[in-house]
């Protein structure tokens, strides 16, 4: 695991905190030879390859958390109520939590985007 990202995480209140490192271990098992990074500012999942793009990364903010899978045409495409969303993302909080199933959902959607 990056130590950026360790540093990103340490420095989250803590209900935050505990928030963004479960995603971070969805993430893990979901893309387990890819790259942890810090893309954006955001901690975040690179292809394990030369170049390799950016499959997923998230952020936390003073309201709430966000996944994002580095792609305008995957958020819109998934229904993900009850959760808020934009083009970009979608957005969570420390006691409401993103569903492993919709984070491997979006995860599975943007490996075949890239894929093409």
């Amino acid at each position: 695991m990056s130590a950026e990202v360790d540093t990103y995480l340490a420095a989250l209140p803590p209900a935050f905190r505990s928030a963004a490192e479960a995603l971070r271990a969805e993430l893990k098992t979901l893309l387990p030879d890819h790259i942890e990074c810090l893309s954006y500012a955001m901690p975040g999942f690179r292809e394990p390859k030369p170049r390799g793009k950016m499959v997923a990364g998230y952020a936390a903010f003073t309201r709430h958390l966000g996944l994002y899978p580095h792609s305008g045409s995957i958020i819109p495409n998934i229904d993900c109520a009850p959760f808020k969303t934009s083009k970009s993302g979608v957005l969570f909080t420390p006691d409401q939590p993103l569903p492993p199933a919709l984070v491997a959902k979006i995860i599975r959607a943007r490996q075949a985007e890239l894929a093409k």
